[in-house]
């Protein structure tokens, strides 16, 4: 869907310029048309309630390619830069949750919430590029560790990261269809759009009394146990969510 929208908004876009090229009473500039385009594309971008990240994709696509006909780049790099984009980027092209890295503040912090909890088993239901699985299995080889990631270049990087480490299990299955019941502490970098699934997902399978951490994005209309805000540089918040018995 976020994909279709972004291919409207440079269509869109992309015409509007052109009408306004073909009728201005003077000649417009390349470099005005490119300009132009770009905002209007980061305007619909905005009606259409994409996500911020997509403004930015916006913003420097048409320059992008105006650089790279202005150096006459092979056509071929094009494909690849989509192709590799797409890999990296799965998510963010198939839904609205997109790549984010946690910072080593935040495995650090779970270290010891996994400590308190006295927990033996952990899932990273976005786990990227093992940022935060692979500390964490490093200084817990008594944890059984489980990193769910879509992405195909992601989840190859993060299996490689954890080669080594006999606790950890990195899989492509989607966290949509991962039982969150078999683990007593579940930890999510996810989107704000999600959330609330997210939200409705762990009510519904998470054990009472598991734990679990969203890292920057709170459960719309739920009251965190705690919230603890790390010495990062983006001062992030962990939102822990005590799982009760009241179904």
């Amino acid at each position: 869907m976020q994909l279709i929208k972004a291919l409207l908004c440079q269509f869109l876009a992309t015409g509007a310029v052109w009408c306004l090229a073909a009728w201005a009473p003077i000649p417009v500039a390349i470099w005005q048309a490119i300009v132009v385009q770009a905002l209007l594309a980061v305007l619909g971008s905005q009606m259409l309630r994409q996500p911020k990240w997509w403004r930015i994709i916006h913003l420097l696509f048409m320059p992008t390619v105006f650089l790279g006909l202005s150096w006459q780049l092979p056509s071929w790099l094009y494909l690849l830069a989509l192709l590799l984009s797409g890999l990296v980027f799965w998510g963010t092209v198939k839904g609205d949750v997109p790549l984010f890295l946690s910072s080593t503040a935040v495995s650090d912090a779970l270290i010891q919430l996994i400590k308190t909890e006295a927990a033996s088993s952990f899932v990273d239901i976005g786990a990227g590029l093992a940022t935060v699985v692979q500390p964490i299995a490093a200084n817990r080889t008594d944890l059984r560790v489980v990193g769910l990631e879509r992405a195909p270049i992601p989840w190859l990087i993060a299996k490689w990261r954890c080669r080594k480490l006999a606790n950890v299990r990195i899989s492509r299955n989607s966290f949509w269809d991962c039982d969150l019941g078999d683990f007593d502490v579940v930890f999510a970098f996810l989107s704000p759009l999600v959330m609330a699934r997210v939200g409705e997902k762990i009510k519904a399978q998470m054990r009472p009394g598991s734990l679990f951490v969203s890292s920057s994005f709170p459960i719309p209309e739920a009251r965190p146990e705690s919230v603890m805000v790390l010495a990062d540089r983006r001062k992030t918040r962990l939102y822990c969510y005590r799982i009760k018995n009241d179904r």
